[in-house]
């Protein structure tokens, strides 16, 4: 009999060692969503809540929370983005809002998604510190559900420094939530346990930027995206003591590959490139590999380092809240990214005009045109967002970034001359 022809076998994925930073970091996440859903399955009040909500009063209070743009790029990332903005515009939502927002309104509606489940909440918290289509948002959810909504109101800054009347007004609203809170979850507020939470948000926002501070070596110990990947970690779980711990591994493992040459950015680093705005997570592997190909690097982003927030005391931690990016002034928000560029080296800027963040797409035309003069680096950018696929064309992305890499070949050549 003649022998049976063997069919190719893949080899089997080697476990991932538990003591790395990437076995830590993705059990995090895991571990987040689990205690949510067992919290919830307990009887206890769970919510959702924005991004840049302060996570400290609800890590003070023993509150369990989950996120809706969290949920919502790992929704688009897997690839049912498309599937869950449908649902929310076939209800009259348009197609012109957030794409994060329709996604979570649809989720909210069909409570479930093998993607990314999550439970459904008892109470909302919002913060507009990111955008005014949080509150709409967040009130439609309020409204359908018929559940508490919490918001804190923190309005653009046009000035370049927190002013004592914004600290003040923001402030007493902060308090006030932790009353709201307090009332709608049964649990009490404990000065020590504030100070416990804000000792360990400190240690994992100093890992955090540590480890983002790493793309300023040459080359790169790092490919910039994994940042977009492990961002997540900072906004759910910044006041863990597993979060710093991670963090502090990851510093640790960025250390070892600068000391041995290694990096997570597969190949040679021929250029480095600034990435502004928030991923395109349906197209991810995409736009990274486009970069890739071309041998260039994202070695800065404003968008990591913006949920690594330190302070020494409670109006300190305030300001940090009023200071996130897309609350400052356009001059403040230019100045921050100019000093991240001198940081990291990068050689050109790359810039995603999101159809869902129009608030940071629209001054990012004059933004970065400063940023380009007062860098003198070439700026290019592409149309895109970040949970809707349709918004975003491969042709064009492929287009633009090789424009920019044609711009910096050519001034890396006349560099050397």
């Amino acid at each position: 009999m003649a022998e049976e022809v063997k069919k190719d076998v893949k080899p089997e994925k080697k476990p991932i060692d538990p003591n790395s930073s990437k076995y830590k970091l993705g059990k995090i996440i895991q571990d987040h969503y689990r205690e949510v859903a067992e919290a919830k399955e307990r009887g206890e009040k769970i919510g959702w809540c924005a991004s840049n909500f302060p996570q400290e009063i609800f890590q003070t209070l023993g509150v369990k929370v989950c996120y809706p743009e969290n949920q919502a790029a790992a929704i688009a990332a897997r690839g049912a983005g498309e599937k869950m903005c449908d649902i929310a515009e076939s209800d009259g939502y348009s197609n012109d809002i957030c794409a994060y927002a329709r996604i979570s309104l649809a989720y909210m509606k069909i409570k479930d998604a093998p993607e990314q489940n999550m439970p459904q909440p008892d109470f909302l918290l919002c913060c507009n510190n990111i955008c005014n289509c949080m509150i709409k948002w967040y009130e439609s959810i309020s409204k359908e559900l018929n559940i508490p909504l919490i918001l804190i109101d923190i309005p653009f800054n046009p000035d370049y420094e927190v002013s004592d009347a914004q600290l003040a007004y923001v402030k007493g609203q902060f308090l006030d939530a932790i009353k709201q809170l307090e009332e709608i979850t049964g649990k009490k507020w404990d000065d020590k346990k504030f100070e416990e939470i804000m000792a360990i948000s400190n240690r994992t926002s100093r890992a955090w930027l540590e480890a983002t501070s790493y793309t300023k070596y040459h080359p790169s110990p790092l490919n910039g995206f994994d940042l977009l990947n492990h961002m997540a970690v900072a906004v759910c779980a910044r006041g863990t003591v597993e979060a710093a711990e991670a963090f502090e591994t990851l510093v640790e493992e960025y250390k070892e590959n600068v000391k041995t040459g290694n990096s997570t950015f597969r190949g040679e680093e021929k250029h480095r490139i600034m990435f502004e705005g928030i991923a395109c997570w349906p197209h991810l592997r995409v736009t990274a590999t486009g970069l890739k190909s071309r041998g260039m690097n994202m070695v800065a982003t404003i968008y990591a380092d913006a949920f690594g927030l330190l302070y020494d005391n409670f109006d300190e931690l305030i300001k940090c809240y009023c200071n996130v990016p897309n609350a400052v002034s356009l001059e403040k928000a230019r100045d921050n990214r100019i000093k991240i560029i001198e940081k990291t080296d990068p050689k050109g800027l790359l810039v995603h005009t999101n159809r869902s963040c129009k608030l940071w797409s629209s001054f990012m035309y004059e933004m970065s045109r400063q940023i380009g003069e007062a860098t003198d680096i070439p700026v290019v950018s592409f149309d895109g967002d970040q949970a809707d696929p349709r918004n975003f064309s491969e042709a064009q992305y492929d287009t633009r970034v090789q424009g920019l890499f044609e711009i910096m070949e050519e001034n890396k050549r006349e560099a050397v001359q």
